[in-house]
């Protein structure tokens, strides 16, 4: 999607009807992702359908992003079955659940439900056109002292009317967000009030990690802001890193590395990065002499490229890089004997 100016909204439709084509396409091939309707049993439930602006056309492919209250996991990314449908268990600790849909850069409203415990929760998500106009904050309030969550911390943008608080585990989510540069205010009582700069634009995530000061005079507020490209949020990379981090399966390669390193080629910068990678991308783990001789799998955007990778991107063209050295650590669709390297362009 086009951001320079004066581009014709019937273009933003003709994309976003291009987008839905190839999610049909898509859905015709690999069939529904729904559950079974007792799938939950006696656990409560939300039966999520995801369709155009008008209510009518279900969206298959598209991307549901639901937050679970008083659960300490990452927002849930899930793609919706072939008839736009997806059927989700609750954790039995969840109380409360914020949900949306994306796809491309369209992007729906957001939905917040209260769990029921034993029921079933129908939720309805309209893809909208105008959200490309405005953005989201996703971000977690913390301690500045102890690191630990704050509850109930309220959270605004002057340019938006609502404020939203922070959940058990100190995250929130604000949508409806016009895009450019705004004011955000964090206030908790027992904590020095929060004000600090955020910029919001089209096709991006903004991820907010919040400390607040008990006090003030010792310790000042601390605010790390990090923009996550929604290609990358949607294909699962920021997913895969935190888990393949957290259980040491994987090494994950940013922008910002590629930006610090400025290599002449991608595959030298992963054999810097990876020392158990070899020149051609051969992976020397648990292979003896100088010229090992298993080649790992490589991708780019999903697909297999084989091995001359730098005959296909430039490193200026690299939104992130996964590189897997076994085949236990490598996740099934991207299946590699001696592992795999995975390139997502920007």
């Amino acid at each position: 999607m086009s951001d320079e100016p004066g581009v014709p909204r019937y273009e933003a439709r003709r994309t976003l009807r291009t987008c839905i084509a190839f999610s049909l396409f898509l859905a015709a091939l690999t069939g529904p992702v729904l559950g079974q309707e007792d799938g939950c049993r006696n656990r409560p439930s939300l039966r999520v359908t995801v369709v155009d602006e008008s209510g009518t056309i279900p969206i298959p492919g598209a991307m549901l992003v639901i937050q679970w209250s008083d659960v300490e996991e990452r927002p849930l990314r899930e793609t919706v079955g072939s008839e736009g449908r997806i059927l989700l268990c609750a954790p039995p600790e969840a109380r409360e659940a914020v949900l949306w849909a994306e796809l491309g850069d369209a992007s729906s409203t957001e939905r917040r439900v209260v769990i029921v415990p034993g029921s079933r929760h129908d939720v309805e998500l309209r893809l909208l056109l105008d959200d490309m106009e405005t953005g989201r904050l996703v971000g977690q309030v913390l301690d500045g002292r102890t690191h630990r969550p704050v509850a109930a911390a309220e959270v605004s943008v002057p340019d938006r009317a609502a404020v939203v608080t922070s959940n058990r585990m100190g995250r929130f989510v604000l949508s409806g967000i016009p895009v450019g540069s705004h004011e955000l205010s964090v206030r908790h009582i027992g904590y020095a009030p929060l004000t600090h700069a955020v910029s919001v634009r089209p096709g991006i995530t903004t991820e907010v990690e919040i400390g607040l000061s008990a006090d003030p005079v010792e310790l000042a507020p601390l605010v790390a802001t990090v923009e996550r490209p929604r290609r990358l949020e949607i294909k699962g990379f920021y997913e895969r890193k935190h888990w393949g981090e957290l259980l040491g399966l994987g090494t994950f390669i940013t922008a910002e590395d590629i930006e610090r390193w400025r290599p002449l080629r991608v595959s030298d910068l992963v054999s810097m990065l990876v020392p158990s990678v070899g020149p051609g991308l051969r992976n020397r783990r648990g292979f003896s002499g100088l010229n090992p001789t298993c080649r790992m799998a490589v991708y780019l955007d999903g697909f297999a490229v084989g091995a001359d990778l730098d005959s296909f991107v430039k490193p200026v063209e690299v939104g992130g890089i996964e590189v897997y050295k076994g085949l236990a650590s490598t996740p099934a669709e991207f299946a590699g004997r001696c592992g795999a390297v995975v390139v997502w362009t920007k």
